[in-house]
């Protein structure tokens, strides 16, 4: 009987899915990277800008009293949640910043996964920065109708819930945030001069 020859990608018989996988891995740190540091320097200038202009509770009507701008300090969570836990929560956002950058790490994952989580650590980053050094966040786009107001929010918390809407969206169509497919093994045709080993008996 005659043994068949080992499945190879090339022929040099070297597997290139590890190495695809890699170099599919290593382009997306950069957006992932890039995407983070875009909005942890757009939520704090404008942060500043804001408490730079206005005294705490004051505000500005943009359209009407539809929009507004004005100087909010939330020592809660997102949205204003649990007030007055600014030091724990800038603690935990320590712990989630290094999850996300592990997971981001480790997951062999799509530029959609590297969009979504690199607006999660953008966010989470704005935050906490503010937690760290204020004690509490700075929130200031103020929506609503009349008496009928949504929390105040700001660059960050936005980037956190479109994150979380792109990882409901995931949920959804888990293919968006799955790696690249195995690249197909593809076996060499045989050259008939190649000799191969049998286990027959020489005669």
């Amino acid at each position: 009987m005659t043994d068949e020859a080992p499945p190879a990608t090339s022929r040099t018989g070297v597997d290139a899915r590890p190495a695809a996988a890699a170099a599919a891995s290593h382009r997306r740190w950069p957006l992932f990277l890039a995407l983070a540091a875009t909005i942890v320097a757009i939520d704090q200038v404008t942060k500043q800008l804001v408490t730079g202009a206005l005294a705490p509770g004051q505000s500005v009507d943009v359209i009407g009293e539809t929009v507004r701008i004005v100087f909010g300090q939330n020592s809660g969570a997102l949205f204003g949640l649990f007030k007055d836990n600014a030091l724990m929560f800038g603690l935990v956002s320590l712990i989630v910043v290094g999850l996300i950058v592990a997971y981001h790490a480790r997951a062999a994952g799509t530029f959609y996964l590297s969009l979504t989580l690199g607006l999660l650590l953008g966010g989470a980053i704005g935050n906490m920065i503010d937690r760290l050094r204020l004690g509490y966040v700075v929130d200031f786009v103020d929506v609503g109708l009349g008496a009928l107001r949504f929390y105040t929010f700001n660059v960050a918390d936005s980037a956190i819930s479109f994150s979380i809407l792109l990882l409901l969206v995931a949920a959804i169509r888990p293919s968006l945030v799955e790696g690249p497919s195995p690249v197909p093994v593809v076996t060499p045709a045989m050259d008939p001069d190649d000799d191969w080993v049998t286990d027959e008996p020489a005669r």
